[in-house]
């Protein structure tokens, strides 16, 4: 998959291309329906499938409040080429590129820009100054513009639209199973591990302390597997202040089972399975200890019921 960070990276003049465009942050179930629409019609015309997303997200730009993002940029874009997609396109978002009215940006951005033949958007694809421009005002303009349009429907589940937003609130209030099922796999971080205060150790329970880019670190005690060089571990995370010893800042803790080894400076990733409890304070060290041991034999046994201990 080739990676264009903007449209003067593109060949000039730009080969025709079958387009989706989006945010596309957390390549949810309905990400994945656009997408694999966009494969088959591309496919059907001879064209490559193209991404067209925005970095950063325009609500970051915009927003009243701080958005957190599902993915790192470079998260984005790996899960966008293991589902086989010819190229992506990252816009650049300012507030000059927002200023443009809807008939300008697919002039020149649609037309000029990515020579697109084909473009396919979700039903609430929306676009132009202040998103004043909709699915009805893209048809008008795909003729003169010498494309298609393919709309592809919402996907519900339990009777509601799958959308970026709502995952968000799900991970930000720990609610991992019912973001995994909206994202159709775990919700993950990465980072690189870090020395801590070695707190772990002395508990009996010795963490790996990750520092991450991910903006939306969920709270309480999680079911995870650590991944290292390709390897996963089944592993216990905490993701807190701490409580019991009066800190403030959000910690990632990771705690592998039947591991021994250094993993300081190793980059990994987290993969969050199931949460087990919220964060919690506790009298002092003998009773979180004992918690933390209930803690990973509920994990041992989610493992071993899945033959992976």
């Amino acid at each position: 998959m080739e990676i264009f960070r903007s449209l003067e990276a593109l060949p000039s003049p730009p080969a025709a291309l079958a387009v989706a465009i989006g945010n596309f942050d957390g390549l949810h179930l309905g990400h994945r329906r656009i997408i694999d629409r966009l494969k088959s019609q591309a496919a059907a015309r001879s064209l490559p499938a193209c991404v067209v997303s925005f970095a950063p997200h325009p609500d970051k730009v915009f927003g009243p409040a701080r958005l957190c993002m599902i993915q790192t940029l470079d998260q984005r874009l790996e899960g966008l080429s293991a589902l086989g997609l010819d190229a992506v396109v990252i816009l650049p978002f300012s507030r000059a590129f927002a200023r443009r009215d809807g008939d300008e940006f697919v002039a020149k951005t649609l037309g000029e820009g990515l020579n697109a033949r084909l473009v396919v958007v979700g039903a609430d694809f929306r676009f132009g100054r202040d998103r004043g421009w909709g699915i009805s005002d893209l048809r008008r303009l795909a003729g003169p513009n010498r494309f298609a349009v393919r709309i592809v429907p919402d996907v519900k589940r339990r009777g509601r639209i799958v959308r970026s937003s709502r995952i968000r609130d799900l991970l930000v209030s720990g609610r991992i199973e019912p973001a995994n099922a909206l994202l159709g796999r775990p919700y993950e971080i990465e980072g690189d591990v870090v020395a801590g205060d070695r707190r772990g150790r002395k508990l009996g329970f010795p963490t790996a302390n990750i520092l991450t880019p991910n903006e939306i670190l969920p709270r309480g005690i999680f079911i995870t597997r650590l991944n290292r060089d390709g390897v996963a571990h089944p592993s216990v995370t905490s993701i807190g202040i701490r409580p019991t010893f009066g800190r403030h800042e959000v910690m990632v803790e990771t705690h592998l089972l039947d591991f021994s080894g250094d993993l300081y400076g190793a980059p990994v990733r987290l993969t969050f399975l199931r949460k087990l409890r919220d964060e919690c304070r506790f009298s002092g060290p003998e009773a979180l200890r004992a918690q933390i041991g209930l803690d990973a034999a509920a994990a041992r046994g989610y493992f071993r019921r899945r033959s992976e201990l």
